[in-house]
């Protein structure tokens, strides 16, 4: 992987939030890529409980200041900056006030989804990627983690379709547990339509529950990586039956080398 580019986009990161499997494996993913010579980004959500003062975080002006249309309503676009000690990694953070200064990730004190979930999804996917074109940045790979980053690979694909900065790129979605039993906001479907979407291209996304969600993802991936030990059926079968490249689940002793000789010989040869 030395000298090879890879962007890691999360819904969640260690230490910046608790230890999940998503967010010790976008670090440890991450980490091996960078101790192996490659090149990382890292960009994740600055959800309202992540203490900036003592993760010190910082706004980057020159990469924020634009403006984010999501379902015809302008909504600014700020970037935080942060390194993880000892790591010598930065991360990235997409905030805004509307969607990301609440005190809380993804569901209310009572476990209740947010309402908004569906346009945080949106504005985290077109935040990635204007960034990145901001950083004029090229990857190699785009490795997508959790549920909240599942949209990047359909905006990816086809809002952002004739973008050369990503022409080469090659796109893996891991797949976690499920993480929630209701679905999103409704309307949904039709906020990404607005985008100038064509319909086959959100067909999951009338009913967007986790499994529709992923669905839309790996639709839209190169490889796909099994990263929980307990993901739905209905979501196994599916990736089956694409011809596409599929690591199975490793435990965390197996999957660092595992995921390098996965973007080696299955992604980048593709």
């Amino acid at each position: 992987m030395k000298d090879k580019r890879v962007l890691y986009v999360s819904s969640e990161v260690i230490p910046y939030l608790p230890e999940t499997e998503i967010s010790s494996t976008s670090f440890e993913a991450a980490k091996m890529v960078n101790n192996a010579g490659g090149q990382i980004r890292i960009f994740m959500p600055r959800f309202g409980n992540i203490n900036e003062r003592r993760h010190q975080l910082h706004e980057v002006i020159r990469l924020s200041g634009i403006n984010l249309v999501i379902n015809d309503l302008d909504m600014p676009l700020i970037i935080k900056v942060a390194s993880i000690p000892k790591e010598r990694m930065q991360v990235y953070f997409i905030d805004n006030e509307d969607y990301f200064k609440r005190k809380a990730t993804l569901t209310d004190e009572d476990g209740n989804l947010f309402d908004d979930n569906d346009e945080r999804a949106i504005f985290f996917a077109k935040g990635v990627i204007e960034t990145v074109k901001k950083l004029n940045w090229s990857p190699d790979i785009i490795h997508v983690h959790g549920w909240l980053a599942s949209l990047l690979p359909l905006y990816l694909r086809n809002y952002y379709g004739n973008e050369p900065l990503f022409s080469d790129a090659k796109i893996v979605t891991s797949i976690y547990n499920q993480s929630f039993d209701e679905t999103l906001n409704t309307e949904m479907q039709e906020k990404v339509l607005f985008d100038g979407m064509e319909e086959n291209n959100v067909k999951h996304l009338e009913e967007p529950g986790y499994v529709n969600l992923i669905k839309t993802a790996v639709d839209n991936s190169d490889a796909i990586i099994i990263s929980g030990d307990n993901v739905p059926d209905e979501l196994k079968e599916y990736v089956n039956r694409l011809n596409k490249p599929v690591l199975p689940y490793k435990n965390r002793e197996e999957f660092a080398q595992a995921y390098q000789d996965f973007y080696a010989t299955k992604v980048l040869k593709q």
